[in-house]
């Protein structure tokens, strides 16, 4: 059996293996990562999995990272991780790829296809795809109904080619990251487009801001402004925010690879945003 995401802490995980295991006791052969943050991957000694999969820039993104994203997730969103004591560490993945790896199911169930669309929500989301059912697994590259975080993205990338990528399976099933599972070709394109215009929207609010010689406050107010009315009932919204609105102020200073954040980071953008 092949799992899709690791969750937060093994209690978490093993609360949804339990749903699971209402279904099969097969054992998992391949836990697979669709990217490194700590809320999606720290759960992963509860699978027992005999190998762990993820792309190759996210297992450089854990060695050079790993702790100080952990301490930083924990910091804002203790909430996410039950019972944090039973992490045991780190996560390392300990088969990698950088194009594609392709996964034979047996019998009539076809391929699992795990691809790298380019770089997007981190420099290392992958998709994992079902060509024979048209099923798509996105990871936090699409977002359905809910808003996105973006501390750790690729603005520019996203919004354009890795997107387009997503687009061109033409899946007909489409499970992202939060939010519901798009059913169906016109929910799944929706799914997408609705990811690239929350993109679109703050490429265009910070630049103009940026480009006025403004302030970190004056993009994220101008860009919550714009993005709150569609999205701002959606989860996870107003917690991101400024964080995104932050990491993209850094793609327009030219920096391109995301900075680290740790706790003192975000103790300092939250101080820019209340000047």
């Amino acid at each position: 059996m092949i799992a899709f995401e690791a969750r937060a802490t093994p209690r978490a995980a093993r609360d949804w293996l339990a749903k699971l295991r209402e279904h099969t006791d097969k054992p998992v052969r391949y836990l697979v990562l669709s990217h490194y943050h700590a809320v999606r991957v720290l759960g992963a000694s509860a699978f027992d999995a005999d190998s762990i999969i993820a792309h190759e820039n996210t297992r450089l993104l854990i060695d050079e990272r790993g702790k100080q994203d952990w301490d930083s997730e924990f910091g804002r969103m203790p909430r996410l991780f039950r019972e944090p004591e039973g992490i045991p560490g780190l996560t390392h993945p300990d088969i990698t790829f950088s194009d594609r790896l392709v996964i034979p199911l047996g019998g009539e169930r076809g391929d699992l296809v795990l691809e790298y669309c380019g770089r997007g929500h981190t420099a290392g989301d992958i998709c994992a795809w079902l060509p024979k059912h048209k099923i798509l697994f996105a990871g936090d590259l699409v977002e359905a109904e809910a808003a996105l975080y973006t501390g750790d993205a690729f603005h520019f990338d996203w919004s354009t080619g890795t997107l387009d990528k997503v687009k061109e399976y033409g899946a007909e099933v489409l499970i992202g990251g939060r939010g519901a599972t798009a059913q169906g070709r016109a929910a799944v394109d929706a799914a997408i487009e609705q990811t690239r215009g929350f993109l679109q929207g703050m490429i265009e609010k910070v630049g103009e801001v940026h480009r006025a010689g403004g302030t970190l406050k004056q993009a994220f107010e101008a860009t919550h402004a714009h993005l709150e009315p569609k999205f701002g009932r959606w989860p996870i919204f107003e917690h991101c925010l400024p964080f995104d609105v932050q990491r993209l102020w850094d793609e327009f200073d030219g920096i391109d690879w995301p900075r680290i954040w740790t706790a003192e980071r975000d103790q300092e953008v939250w101080d820019q945003l209340q000047d």
